[in-house]
């Protein structure tokens, strides 16, 4: 894992890495489990909600509900903590905290898109502790009309409230600017200052023990102004029934009707700071185990201290102070400046933490390259290691979201950014686990996928309990980022999960994809193309991409060599650089190389171990010997047409007859240079385009008297047939040509005519018939050899015929006399001379047949590929 903090590579040639930035200066990391983890994720956690928003809670929910909804929370983010502590666990975290633990474990793509979401949430998470805390400013410094105090001086209305969020925000800059380092430290006394402020809420319903009335004011539609009758009664059996029920009405401060969505949505704010120590990863001495210790313990105290302060409000205060008053802590005080002072210093704490923990994410974001220049500035730091443009990118954004005017209106949105997050850190770790990775070892154990599961779910469904709008509108950002990650095409160190859980998978269903259960009804072309050097070859390798219809394809390639006499492997070397051919050409393609002294010997190699289980090649490809290249290095320039080659005849007829014995179909393709609208990005429909099948052996005139259609002629069809399906050829035309003697007496061409169109009609093959006379042809040929050719069709080890050449030249001009005007053709390959000294004839007899025709497929088929039955 020492290479997990590099950031993302180039996508150079071939998938080789470029330096595209210099490594950061490492950071001192200074602080310890309790200055780094517990402290902050404390103070976030008590923001604006503990003092703001307690009696905002009751007083809308009731006791039961309340308590309720801080289960469900507790519940949402308690899972979440087990995953965040298994991932943080399982190996070296660096700066970025959730960011790094989510893109890590899950790949690019998803880091960088939930890791900026994440940062969007702290962004807002910023703007509501901003707002807050002017709100607690303006309860006691706020001009107001039934009130004489001489402290009320500040204006009051929707623009000074920004322009006081504006100061605000801008003394939080200043001090995120400093570094966080100090802030940690300072922080701690922050806590204690809370803490006090606490204790004395707790302390002073014993120590106010008689009732206490307030008339409580606020400005109503039409600029009236509404008064409130609201009491203090102690601790009271009386008011805490009261308020054990539910009574949801107009929030003053929005004007809005409530609801338990609403409520939730708001009181959810104080459990969005689980993660303040994870953002704090970059300046933790041991984040591995800061991290999980430190926000368990965080939890756990946040949680006491809600349920104590729930069960405190409604107890001693009746509904309509609860719900008319957010700041009522400081009327029931037994010295109300310490209710404020802890107002003004938790609210101001959660804003520099998220402040903090968000540059820290866009910081993580910037130097792992991911959404390229807007971010890069982001990537700068201060010679402590400060990412103070990080800190300024947010800060500018926090600036727009107080804009809002009320924190009440952007608590949805806070919220459910937030549990999206959550919810992509369940996933992360339920990823993992799912995964089964042997290097997926957390040392945290309490833990498992039904609780990453469940995690997922509840923070699913609470986002569109809350804001149906909202989530909906976050996912679909997610995906736009995601799609956006996805074709940028980063390539990074990290690993990807995706790939171990393909790989998981893939196993599985290939173990259950039994070679005993297959169906001609379900047969499919599974090709390994053999590919000497992809520079001649790239036409047909987009060709039979075309033509695997769904099925396995494989590009072959032997490279000759004795790894006896070589310091290392030459064939690894290669591997990347033909899979960046692969992702070049956009064909759906595996690579299988092999290291052989003969590339007969290496092809056999590969018919026999290339794929797993029931995904095996059925059918070889070659080019025509007079395309095959030279086997040099990697991807050298094309054999010129003077070289020799490094095939001899009886090596290349050898591999056909290979792969006949292996019960392997066999393709020879010639002329495919010449095929246009193949490759990546070409929009063809093949409207243009005519397919030719001759689907009986022209060189053997003889066989189709016996039956006019064998097995081989049925595969011939059938491959034609599924290239018409292909997308680049679905609109092309296919003509079918049936060679007759209409010279013979018996006239039984005109009965195979009609045997023919039948098999086609039960074969559901679209195809037009021609009739091609060809007699004289056939006269060329011989009745000797005609003869000779039967027994060999019989089975008989006999020299195959010697035809002349003005057969084979009559056979080329009737091909090209009918399908000159062809994108491609579909001929049948003879089987090849049982006899190697006869395989420079075999080879001339090919290379005389199809001499300029333009793109031939030669094809011996020996597989049954056709079914007339359901």
């Amino acid at each position: 894992m020492s290479n997990e903090h590099a950031p993302l590579l180039a996508h150079g040639v071939c998938g080789l890495s470029v330096d595209t930035a210099s490594t950061p200066n490492a950071v001192p990391r200074k602080l310890n489990t309790f200055f780094g983890v517990i402290v902050p994720t404390v103070l976030s956690m008590f923001s604006i909600v503990l003092f703001l928003r307690t009696g905002f809670v009751v007083g809308h929910a009731g006791l039961l509900q309340g308590l309720i909804m801080l289960l469900v929370a507790y519940i949402i983010i308690s899972l979440t903590i087990l995953s965040i502590c298994a991932i943080s666990t399982n190996g070296a975290v660096q700066g970025g905290g959730a960011y790094f633990m989510i893109s890590r474990s899950l790949g690019p793509e998803f880091g960088g898109s939930i890791g900026l979401m994440f940062f969007l949430a702290k962004v807002c998470a910023c703007g509501v502790y901003v707002l807050g805390l002017v709100e607690a400013i303006l309860d006691i410094f706020g001009q107001d009309p039934a009130s004489s105090s001489a402290l009320r001086v500040l204006p009051q209305g929707y623009w000074y409230t920004v322009l006081y969020s504006s100061i605000v925000l801008l003394l939080v800059l200043l001090v995120c600017l400093v570094g966080a380092h100090i802030f940690a430290r300072t922080s701690f006394l922050i806590l204690l200052v809370v803490t006090i402020s606490l204790l004395s809420i707790y302390i002073s319903p014993l120590a106010l023990t008689t009732p206490l009335n307030f008339l409580i004011s606020h400005q109503g539609p039409g600029n009236h102004t509404l008064t409130y009758n609201a009491s203090y009664t102690g601790f009271n059996g009386t008011t805490l029934r009261d308020n054990l029920g539910c009574d949801y009405t107009v929030d003053y401060s929005t004007g809005k009707v409530m609801s338990f969505a609403s409520v939730f949505a708001v009181m959810f704010t104080s459990c969005t700071g689980i993660m303040a120590g994870a953002n704090m990863s970059g300046e933790l001495k041991n984040p591995s185990a800061a991290i999980p210790k430190g926000t368990i313990i965080a939890v756990l105290y946040t949680c006491i201290v809600y349920v104590l302060l729930f069960i405190l409000a409604s107890s001693t205060c009746e509904r309509t102070l609860l719900v008319q008053d957010y700041g009522f802590f400081q009327r029931i005080n037994i010295w109300p400046p310490f209710v404020t002072i802890g107002i003004y210093c938790s609210a101001l704490s959660a804003a520099m933490c998220s402040l903090i923990g968000a540059s820290r994410i866009l910081h993580a974001l910037a130097l792992d390259q991911l959404f390229g220049f807007p971010l890069a500035p982001a990537a700068i730091t201060s010679s402590s290691g400060n990412p103070w443009v990080a800190v300024l990118y947010t800060w500018g954004l926090a600036q727009c979201v107080v804009f809002a005017g009320q924190l009440n209106a952007i608590a949805g949105l806070v919220t459910v950014f937030y549990l999206l997050a959550y919810a992509a850190v369940d996933l992360a770790c339920l990823a993992l686990e799912w995964a089964s990775a042997p290097n997926f070892r957390p040392t945290f154990q309490v833990f498992s996928w039904h609780t990453c599961l469940l995690g997922i779910l509840s923070c699913l469904v609470m986002m569109f309990v809350i804001n149906p709008v909202y989530s909906s509108a976050s996912i679909i950002l997610l995906l736009l980022l995601l799609l956006f990650l996805h074709y940028r095409s980063p390539t990074s160190s990290w690993g990807y999960i995706s790939q171990a859980l393909i790989f998981h998978q893939v196993r599985k269903y290939l173990l259950m994809l039994d070679v005993r259960k297959d169906h001609v009804k379900f047969w499919r072309p599974q090709v390994l193309l053999m590919v000497a050097n992809p520079r001649s070859s790239c036409q047909l390798i987009n060709f039979v991409n075309q033509l695997k219809k769904g099925g396995l394809f494989v590009l072959g390639h032997v490279k000759l060599g004795d790894l006896d006499t070589l310091p290392s492997d030459p064939v690894q070397q290669q591997y990347n650089f033909w899979l960046s051919l692969v992702d070049k050409l956009g064909v759906k393609a595996f690579v299988d190389l092999t290291l052989s002294s003969s590339v007969r010997q290496g092809t056999q190699h590969l018919l026999r171990i290339t794929g797993l289980g029931g995904m095996k090649p059925n059918t070889l490809v070659l080019g025509f010997y007079d395309n095959l290249p030279s086997l040099q290095a990697h991807f050298p320039p094309v054999r010129h047409v003077e070289s020799p080659r490094w095939l001899t005849p009886e090596e290349y007829v050898g591999i056909i007859s290979d792969a006949i014995k292996m019960s392997k179909n066999v393709c020879l393709g010639r002329y495919f240079f010449q095929l246009q609208g193949e490759s990546m990005g070409t929009k063809m429909d093949g409207a243009e385009r005519i397919i030719d099948v001759w689907p009986l052996n022209l060189l053997r005139p003889g066989s189709t008297s016996a039956a006019s259609v064998d097995v081989c002629s049925l595969f011939l069809l059938q491959m034609a047939c599924v290239l018409n399906m292909a997308s680049r050829w679905r609109h092309a035309r296919m003509r079918i040509f049936l060679c007759v003697e209409a010279e013979s007496s018996d006239q039984g061409w005109v009965v195979k005519e009609e045997t023919f169109r039948e098999l086609l009609r039960k074969l559901r093959i679209r195809a037009s018939i021609k009739i091609v006379p060809w007699d004289s042809v056939v006269q060329l040929y011989g009745q000797k050899q005609t003869q000779d050719t039967e027994l060999g069709e019989l089975g008989l080890t006999r020299p195959a015929p010697a035809l002349s050449e003005d057969f084979l030249s009559a056979v080329n001009c009737l091909l090209m006399e009918h399908s000159a005007q062809a994108a491609v053709r579909f001929l049948y390959l003879p089987r090849p001379p049982t006899h190697s000294g006869q395989s420079q004839q075999y080879l001339s007899q090919l290379e005389a047949v199809t001499h300029g025709l333009g793109p031939t497929l030669l094809i011996h088929g020996l597989t049954p590929v056709t079914c007339t039955e359901l």
